[in-house]
């Protein structure tokens, strides 16, 4: 794969970073598109994406810095290197949810009815992102025989030169699965299912809801493909723990909605 994608002068331009930005435009598009139906305008969905990106973006980094702590202190000038890669998606949702948080209480909109607007772009950007790792050569998979090979230099190669899997003269790393594409597929076929929810007549909170109890099961599978260093704890790796925590908030969400709105319909 090829990680840079140009150069400005001396100044190497990366995929990571391209890919990045196409994620956020189209996420921009989406809300616009959308935004139309409901009263929302372009400067209302520019102003979103203005501050859940900066949140976003800030809390991913500093997961991904807080993941490889000693690296960074050693080399502090490589923290703010976010187009070269490096950025922890549940870090960044964690990021964004606080940003939306604040931002629905400044314009004064019930937190779940902005939640429902703003999350049918998440797995559409996360597609674009993911397509980034891949160009970039981070978040790879496990060996595959029919997979995917990266070339000397790239992250893949010097982790499987360390674990003595080459030889030292290898000119690429060993095939591996494309663990990447399968989630940007997976986050595009989200992001249709995530739609038809917001179309249907949902009350809400049911298109975070149903983003949360999808999103976490496939990337809880995917997990298991994943050939990169991964912190594990009980078999598990981290954002396993996490899928299964954002899975019970996801029914735990589902079952409060569905019992208030069983308790209205007594009342009434």
């Amino acid at each position: 794969m090829m990680s840079e994608a140009f150069s400005i002068g001396p100044r190497p331009v990366y995929w990571y970073g391209i890919m990045m930005a196409l994620g956020f435009l189209a996420g921009l598009a989406n809300w616009t598109f959308l935004g139309r139906k409901i009263g929302r305008d372009f400067k209302f969905c520019s102003d979103l994406l203005f501050w859940i990106m900066l949140a976003g973006i800030l809390g991913a980094r500093v997961a991904y810095v807080l993941s490889d702590l000693s690296y960074f202190l050693a080399n502090p000038w490589r923290i703010v290197r976010v187009d070269e890669g490096g950025l922890i998606f549940f870090g960044g949702f964690l990021g964004a949810w606080l940003a939306l948080t604040l931002f629905a209480r400044s314009i004064q909109t019930p937190f779940l009815e902005l939640a429902d607007f703003v999350v049918t772009s998440l797995p559409l950007a996360h597609a674009f992102g993911r397509v980034g790792c891949f160009m970039h050569g981070c978040c790879y998979g496990t060996p595959l025989a029919c997979g995917v090979h990266y070339p000397r230099g790239s992250s893949v190669y010097v982790e499987h030169q360390m674990s003595h899997l080459l030889a030292h003269d290898a000119v690429q790393s060993l095939p591996v699965h494309a663990v990447q594409l399968y989630e940007s597929a997976f986050n595009l076929i989200l992001f249709g299912v995530l739609l038809l929810v917001w179309r249907s007549k949902h009350r809400a909170g049911m298109v975070g809801v149903a983003y949360l109890l999808f999103y976490s099961i496939g990337r809880f599978a995917l997990e298991f493909l994943r050939g990169d260093h991964r912190v594990r704890w009980v078999g598990l790796s981290v954002a396993q723990w996490v899928s299964i925590a954002l899975f019970a908030v996801g029914w735990g969400v589902w079952w409060l909605l569905r019992k208030r709105d069983t308790g209205k319909q007594v009342s009434a």
